[in-house]
């Protein structure tokens, strides 16, 4: 099937799924056709394990969507999807370009649109019948159509000399739904790549090319090459003593300094702040240090076994983290603030390793973000695929911490656990369990199409 066939049949899907519908169902089986689509017609593109993967990663990202329905498994739908699409047709570009890609098409398209040429075939009608059909029948059916609405929308009369019936049609919605959906099935069948992105591929590779292997030049132009790596260490040695200091200061807070429960949550999140912007930064440092020549650098010993050091500490530092965020939940209970932590300092540790291995492996920079893209993207369907709220809730109420009706009644996808435990404990959560409640009561009373199915599954309160 042609690119254009792909375009239009998508479009009438979209049409049809969404029309005076809300986004639900209809999202997650427009996901599903596209994936379809993807396998059937592009099927002897799929060269490795890495495309099975991700028509699998998208299937369950569909129904995870068609689940729960909110922005975490919507995200993990869209980028599935993309990756697919894009990881099939452009094997050879770097995963990190999608976005700059998504962005530059979702603006080029507005006018790629009406540069007929570029994705409708031009041919040569031979057949005189086809040729009396288009120009007698096809082409005044398409102005008279035309020309009747904006007429009909003028005057009733008019509109009633021609239909004794009410066409239960809203001519604007679908209009502009059907618009939609060719926008976005012309942006996804029919993307452009920039030459530029093909010509700076290869400065995301993860390997050095022979000639960076070689030379050996300075990040400053008025610095040596021996005073720059001398530079480093002096660095690297004066930030091991301060991040040694840090740590031993931060444990003593955390662990041995008595505080009031009031203050105790405050003083958590300047210091979890306070590890993320330092992991950020020592990930950085080592970027900078490790950008090229150094890599290779036979007199670089000092500064490679510094840099170990260094993210050696920083993760000890995560470790003295987690533990403290576990201590925090365990005096507390969980929220999603304190999951996001977790999830934080679990990609930190990755990164942090990843960047030991560039360093022991002489990558990259792009390597790092190569790897990570990957790890975010994981991270993100973990999250679309657990039901992250009823886990709160019923670790909580184990635990009997952080049980507050408010607070219960203000997390997602927890229902049958917060009734039983409010039925049981004959607690209120007020006017945020009531809006609750309504948006439960309202999102049954959708159509199929408009729902997501968790709530189908919920007792009527």
């Amino acid at each position: 099937m042609k690119k254009h066939h792909l375009i239009l049949v998508c479009s009438l899907l979209f049409t049809l799924l969404f029309y005076k519908e809300a986004v639900g169902v209809n999202l997650a089986i427009f996901g599903l056709l596209l994936t379809i689509m993807i396998c059937y017609f592009f099927q002897e593109q799929f060269t490795s394990r890495l495309h099975l993967g991700l028509v699998i990663t998208s299937i369950l990202s569909c129904f995870a969507f068609a689940w729960y329905g909110d922005f975490a498994s919507f995200l993990a739908l869209s980028m599935s999807v993309l990756f697919l699409q894009f990881k099939t047709h452009e094997v050879k570009l770097k995963m990190l370009q999608i976005f700059p890609i998504v962005v530059i098409n979702g603006l080029a398209s507005l006018g790629r649109i009406l540069m007929f040429s570029q994705w409708l075939p031009i041919r040569e009608i031979k057949n005189d019948f086809t040729k009396k059909a288009i120009a007698y029948v096809v082409i005044p059916a398409i102005f008279i159509t035309l020309f009747f609405v904006v007429y009909a929308f003028g005057s009733e009369h008019f509109s009633a000399l021609f239909i004794e019936y009410t066409l239960d049609l809203d001519v604007l919605e679908v209009s502009l739904i059907a618009l939609l959906g060719f926008y976005i099935s012309f942006s996804f069948w029919n993307y452009w790549v920039p030459e530029i992105c093909y010509d700076k591929n290869s400065m995301l590779d993860n390997d050095f090319s022979n000639q960076t292997r070689m030379e050996h030049q300075q990040t400053f132009p008025f610095l040596d090459l021996d005073f720059e790596r001398k530079s480093g260490e002096i660095t690297l040695v004066l930030l091991n003593c301060m991040i040694l200091i840090f740590i031993v200061t931060y444990n003593y807070e955390q662990f041995f300094e008595e505080q009031v429960s009031v203050s105790l949550s405050a003083a958590t999140h300047e210091r979890v702040n306070a590890v993320i912007f330092s992991i950020i930064m020592a990930i950085g440092v080592m970027l900078f240090f490790f950008k090229s020549g150094f890599n290779f650098d036979k007199k670089a010993s000092n500064l490679k076994l510094l840099s170990k050091i260094w993210i050696t500490l920083n993760g000890v530092l995560i470790i003295c983290t987690t533990i403290k965020n576990i201590e925090y939940v365990t005096a507390f209970g969980l929220t999603y603030k304190r999951l996001g932590v977790f999830a934080f300092l679990l990609l930190a540790i990755i990164g942090l390793l990843i960047t030991f291995w560039k360093i022991y492996k002489q990558k990259t920079n792009a390597y790092l973000f190569n790897q990570m893209i990957w790890y975010f993207y994981g991270t993100i369907l973990l999250c679309s695929f657990v039901n992250w709220g009823n886990i709160v809730t019923n670790y909580n109420i184990s635990v009997n911490k952080g049980v507050e009706p408010m607070f219960l009644s203000g997390l997602n996808f927890n229902d049958e656990s917060r009734r039983d435990y409010f039925l049981l404990k004959q607690l209120d959560g007020q006017e945020i369990e009531l809006t609750r409640e309504k948006e439960i009561s309202n999102r049954q009373s959708e159509n199929f199409l408009s729902e997501a199915l968790y709530y189908e599954f919920i007792t009527r309160n």
